[in-house]
């Protein structure tokens, strides 16, 4: 089981999460770019699911005063029609792994990924005003996104930001979002999954275990080290595996 692949994947988490765990940042995106550059999109998001399930849940966990139980009913009260948008939303986006060219997908990945870079290279974030309707679409474009590229984030902060200033409800809210999109993708490649060898089930443990201890080893180091460094690091690696994977949608494309 255990060849020169998968100990490539096991670094890719492993570096992904550890950096996540000190920057907040790049987990889900960078894993999902560098693996959509090995492997087709889906069966890509496929191998991240459940690491990713496990990372959100953990967040869940940590901090907050509340029990995960307490801060889902907590957080749907307050947010539940950005919750439902985003799961309609990640629903038809997965669905969009099955129905378009895989190289579209790639495309807009990279513009994502592209869009990303360059606000927090800048040093911009936009913030989109919390009223209703604007909760509605951008609910349900974070939903599309996240569902069908795994980066629902980038859309869904802008909202976030607008609605509260509160750094651990923006977290907790986020990855109410975040779970709920993992549901939509194991709701619609639930057939998928269940066709997986038992190899790509084992290397799936093996993955979400390393992402587990890697966050939490990259947490306790995030009080000694330079966050801002590793945020700019986060932001290369992106930059590289962005250009690669636009380029593969392009050829795509082309050919």
């Amino acid at each position: 089981m255990f060849n020169s692949e998968n100990l490539l994947l096991t670094i890719i988490f492993t570096v992904a999460s550890l950096l996540h765990g000190i920057s907040g940042i790049g987990v889900t995106l960078v894993s999902t770019t560098a693996l959509a550059s090995m492997y087709s999109l889906q069966h890509a998001i496929i191998l991240i699911i459940f690491p990713s399930l496990a990372l959100n849940l953990m967040t869940w966990l940590i901090g907050g005063g509340r029990s995960m139980g307490e801060n889902f009913r907590y957080y749907l009260k307050h947010y539940w029609l950005l919750a439902l948008m985003s799961l309609l939303g990640s629903l038809l986006g997965v669905k969009l792994l099955l129905w378009v060219d895989s190289s579209y997908i790639l495309v807009l990945l990279a513009a994502v990924i592209a869009f990303y870079v360059i606000s927090n290279a800048l040093g911009k974030r936009i913030i989109l005003p919390a009223t209703t309707p604007v909760l509605i679409v951008t609910g349900l474009i974070a939903g599309i996104i996240g569902g069908s590229t795994n980066a629902m984030s980038t859309i869904l902060l802008m909202y976030l930001l607008g609605s509260s200033d509160d750094k651990n409800t923006i977290a907790k809210v986020g990855n109410m979002c975040y779970l709920l999109g993992k549901v939509a993708q194991i709701i619609v490649l639930r057939e998928s999954l269940i066709a997986l060898p038992k190899a790509d089930w084992l290397l799936i443990a093996l993955l979400t275990t390393v992402s587990l201890v890697s966050l939490l080893i990259g947490i306790r180091l995030r009080h000694y080290l330079s966050q801002d460094r590793f945020r700019q690091l986060v932001l290369i690696i992106l930059t590289f595996l962005g250009l690669r994977v636009g380029w593969q949608g392009i050829v795509g494309l082309i050919g």
